[in-house]
């Protein structure tokens, strides 16, 4: 009977230190989510401060820019076009010859 009560004491003594080590690692995990938390606050908090200072286009500047951005994809698609079917062409009729 007197081993149950030096093993219960035992036993109780273990349980309490794997819950303290328990506790230090969920503080530990804790610590790290409110570091991670802290920096990505931080970082879109810089990011807002960033896009304030930014100098934006004015709408007929941006639509001009834009306009002139689909025109040049289309003319280099349409080149790039003409270039492929005449390739094609031209491997064709040697395969044929």
């Amino acid at each position: 009977m007197a081993e149950k009560v030096i093993g219960n004491k035992e036993n109780k003594k273990i349980e309490s230190q794997k819950a303290e080590q328990r506790k230090l690692e969920t503080k530990k995990i804790d610590h790290k989510k409110i570091e991670k938390r802290k920096k990505n606050i931080r970082f879109f908090k810089d990011l807002k401060n960033e896009l304030k200072r930014v100098t934006w286009l004015s709408w007929p500047k941006l639509v001009k820019n834009t306009l002139t951005v689909i025109a040049a994809c289309l003319i280099i698609g349409m080149i790039i076009w003409i270039f492929d079917a005449a390739i094609g062409k031209l491997i064709s009729w040697s395969l044929l010859r």
